[in-house]
């Protein structure tokens, strides 16, 4: 049997966020969606993971997920068999950006996470086209069901979050770093910038995708998971 695949979502979203691939990658393999909702720190969310994979597997992680699986990788390197890091950031938080959060955190515990999600999800993170309010309702839907708890937790999360370069530096196994063309939240300078770090990485920007390609262009992801999976 080919080796399981363990899928990590982005901030504020589910299994949803992958539904194409778990549909089109799941015929040959056992998928693990893991949640990473739970704590308020990468470290422990890594440890959640950890806790639930199987032995060895191969890792992908789109966003807050491709960030947590670093974590993961630093961690636990044996245990991943190859990675793919989707729309994320290898870089700890800025200070401005963590002092950003803090006005998103307290209109969160003052009841108003729709209106946050709103400004957060602006249509110029994805990829112009008749499916963007298609894919914006979608993930709306995911971060009401999430609720203010997962938001603030996560928030903190990535406010604190590790620089990991250096575990980059150190990967030997499959990896495939993707981002979307319009991507404007993890653009594509950063994502070359990444795949500059790793021995051998195969780097795919998606045309017509922004931040979440793996809703905006599935059949393209899938192709590019799929000969990630094979190499």
């Amino acid at each position: 049997m080919p080796e399981p695949l363990v899928l990590l979502p982005g901030m504020m979203c589910d299994g949803r966020l992958f539904g194409p691939q778990i549909k089109a990658l799941g015929r040959d393999r056992a998928i693990h969606l893991a949640p990473i909702s739970r704590h308020d720190t990468v470290e422990a969310l890594a440890n959640d993971v950890l806790a639930t994979a199987p032995d060895t597997f191969a890792l992908a992680g789109l966003s807050m997920g491709g960030i947590v699986a670093m974590e993961v990788l630093r961690r636990a390197p044996t245990r991943v068999t190859r990675i793919a890091l989707m729309d994320t950031n290898a870089l700890a938080e800025t200070p401005a950006y963590a002092a950003a959060r803090e006005p998103q955190i307290a209109r969160v515990m003052a009841g108003s996470l729709v209106e946050v999600m709103r400004e957060e999800m602006k249509p110029d993170y994805l990829a112009p086209g008749p499916g963007r309010q298609a894919v914006l309702d979608l993930v709306m839907d995911m971060a009401l069901e999430m609720g203010e708890g997962v938001f603030l937790r996560q928030s903190r999360a990535l406010q604190r979050r590790p620089d990991q370069q250096n575990v980059l530096r150190k990967l030997k196994i499959p990896t495939l770093i993707l981002c979307g063309e319009h991507d404007r939240l993890c653009p594509v300078a950063r994502h070359q910038f990444m795949a500059d770090l790793i021995f051998r990485a195969s780097l795919v920007v998606v045309p017509d995708a922004g931040h979440l390609p793996t809703l905006e262009q599935p059949e393209a992801v899938n192709a590019a998971l799929k000969q990630w999976l094979e190499a």
